[in-house]
This record gives C-alpha cells, structure tokens and sequence, in this order.
C-alpha cells in the first residue's frame, strides 16, 4: 500500500455533532489514526440526528468513517488515567466541547503543553475563545445569522438558510488546514502548538465578497434567490418544456456572443439598458423577461445545446439526490463504498486527488467498537476492563 501523508499521525477526538466530525474525518482519509471519544451508551449525539442511511444518521456516517470509538467518560476520576495515557501516544487533540468544558477536565493547551510539549491542540467553538460571545450557544444556523449568511440568503424579502450546515463545514475545514499546517511547523520547531477556531470566524471569512460589497456604507447587494445579485444574466431561466436551466455571462464578449448565437438578437447586446452588466442589474427584471421569452420557444435540452455552442457557461439545476447520479462524478470514478455498522453504503472519495496514494475509506464505527481492543493497547487487562464497564467509565 502506498504511504499516506499523515500515516503514523494520532489524533484523539473529543468530538460531536459536525464541525470536529468533519476536520477529524479529513485527517484520517490523509491516513491519520483518530481515536473518537463517545460518551458511554449515548455516545456522539450526531448519531441520533435523523436515520436516513439504513437506519443511521446522514450526518454520521459522512462525518465519521475511518476513526476508531472509544467510548468513556471523561468526567470519570478512572477515566483520567486512560486520557492521559492517550495523550502520551496522540500528536493531536481536536475538541468541540462546550465552551471552557476541556479547561474544566485539565485538557486546555496551558493546561497540557509542559507535560506534552510537541503536542497540537485544536478548539473549535461557535466565537472563540475570548470575547463577549465565548460563552454562547453557536448552533450552526445561529452562527448563519451572526456571520451575515442568512441575510445575504432568499429571495427578496425572504431571508433562508444555507442548504448545508456552512458554519460548521466551514470550521471543521478551517481546524483541518490549521493542524495540518501545525504539523509543518512542529516538523520544523520540534513544538506543539495551539489553534483557536471560531465558527463566527470562519463563515465571515466565507462572507468576504458580500461584506466588502457593502463597504464604506454602501447597501448590501439585495437577495436574489438562486440569481447572482450582482452579475445579469446570471441565474435560472425557464424553457418551453418548463424546465430550468441556469446561465451565467461574465463579461461583455459574452454577451455579446449570447445575443448574438444564444437569442438571434445581436442589436439587444447595444441597447442602453442592456450594454453593460451595471445596467443589465438594473433592469434585470426585463433582461430576464427577453430571454424567458426566447427560451419559451425551446425545449431545455435545445437551450443548452445553444448554450454550450456559444460557449456560454450553463448548468442543470440539479436535487441532492441527483449526486448519486451525476455523470460527471461517474466519469471522474468519485464513488467507493464505505462499510457502516449497518451495511455498505456508497461514498465520495475526499476531493483533490493525489496521484501517490489513495485515500484512506474504512467503515464508520459503531459506539464503541474499538473499546477493549483501546483499553487493552493501555494495559488493561480482561478483568480491570471488566471493571471499567461496571462502574460506567467505558
């Protein structure tokens, strides 16, 4: 088997819900070893969120294959023990716990770097770890709000959430790229190091082009629905056969080349309300009405054969369930399978291939499955594991 970048790495995962899940989860398709501590019987509460794939949660299994569950409570005084020993093998602690809850456990970075000094730890919580917001509850569609994204989502009056959880991909992806770029730098100093990630700070990150938009006061860009709120035209468009189709012009020898080749009109491309995209915004409501009126007279499938002559960028408006589907993700030989507690299930393989080595895809696991073989890597023998379990620490 080739080797994998983060083959030998440890990671321990005091991880629930999302935004952890999915940063431990890329570390271990990159080959890192992570060991996901589960509260005993109830374990990561994102197990329970819904039962959409045989049984089990959507959430879960996207977020979780490849990791070893152990479960124990760490609140425990027995439990202490065997989190310290843990530490002793891990390279890395990933955390999304409560705010303040891994300092109330001894498991802050201060708290850890004397004793293990190469070790990389990394927060993940809604707003950080200082601030007047540290302590609040930072559900996902929460930080939507407070990072401006659901404002900037909908259509007119009506604001929406994202269709994804984008706060906490938007973390996760952020912790990810904090500790491999942790690991660089421990390659060069020898030393640990702390990362402190912020969901707020993520998304507003991801926020960037509408926030500058409303720069020195200027008005946010209005929402337009699956339209581009700044670009015309830019958005779905209604053929003859009522299905969708969506286009987008990104300059002016588009469109011209859209008049021209796409609605056999090329005189529309110089009138003044459409000669350049400040006007076309401004009077996209008619724009949109002239090319609806062409496309009325075509099928969805002639339209995009148009579209695609005159080299005029044009996409379906697909479901999430079209993905299973999707030719391009069939030609590109994007799925595998991954196996699951309750069965096979098809899967992605991570995006950005690398042509030395394929990525790690192994099952998701079932609460506490690699519990006693765990334990027993520490030491424990049958009976003291036995003793674990009958006083709840496991």
């Amino acid at each position: 088997m080739s080797v994998r970048p983060l083959d030998g790495i440890t990671v321990l995962a005091l991880e629930h819900a999302v935004s952890a899940p999915i940063c431990t989860r890329h570390l271990a398709d990159q080959g890192a070893r992570v060991i996901k501590i589960e509260r005993p019987v109830v374990g990561d509460f994102a197990r329970t969120y819904d039962t959409r794939v045989l049984g089990q949660s959507s959430y879960f299994v996207w977020a979780n294959r490849s990791k070893e569950s152990l479960t124990l409570d760490v609140k425990h005084a027995d439990a202490r023990p065997l989190v310290n020993a843990l530490l002793e093998r891990a390279d890395v602690l990933v955390q999304n716990l409560a705010p303040g809850a891994a300092a109330r456990l001894g498991l802050s970075f201060n708290q850890l770097t004397e004793q293990h000094p190469s070790l990389i730890v990394c927060d993940i919580s809604g707003y950080g770890n200082v601030g007047p917001y540290r302590n609040r509850k930072a559900y996902d569609l929460l930080v939507q709000a407070e990072a401006g994204l659901v404002a900037a989502t909908g259509d007119g009056e009506m604001m929406a959430r994202a269709g994804f959880s984008a706060a906490d991909v938007s973390a996760g992806m952020y912790a990810y790229a904090g500790v491999l770029n942790a690991l660089l730098l421990r390659g060069r100093t020898g030393q640990g190091s702390h990362i402190d990630v912020s969901m707020m700070e993520t998304l507003a990150e991801w926020m960037g082009n509408p926030m500058y938009y409303t720069h020195d006061g200027q008005a946010s860009a209005p929402r337009s629905g699956a339209s581009h709120p700044s670009i015309a035209p830019y958005g779905p468009m209604l053929a003859g056969d009522g299905r969708l189709l969506l286009l987008g012009i990104q300059n002016e020898r588009e469109w011209h080349r859209f008049c021209t080749d796409v609605l056999g009109d090329p005189q529309l491309a110089a009138d003044s309300r459409f000669c350049n995209n400040t006007v076309r915004t401004q009077n996209r409501k008619l724009l949109d009405d002239k090319i609806t009126a062409c496309f009325a007279t075509l099928t969805v499938h002639e339209a995009e054969a148009r579209l695609q002559e005159a080299e005029i960028a044009t996409a379906r408006i697909n479901s999430p369930a079209d993905l299973w589907q999707h030719p391009q993700l069939l030609a590109r030989a994007c799925w595998t399978t991954v196996v699951t507690p309750a069965g096979p299930i098809p899967a992605l393989r991570p995006p950005a291939p690398n042509n030395c080595y394929e990525a790690r895809m192994d099952p998701v696991p079932s609460l506490g499955e690699h519990t006693d073989a765990l334990l027993a890597e520490l030491g424990c023998d049958r009976a003291r594991i036995a003793e674990l379990r009958a006083a709840g620490v496991v």
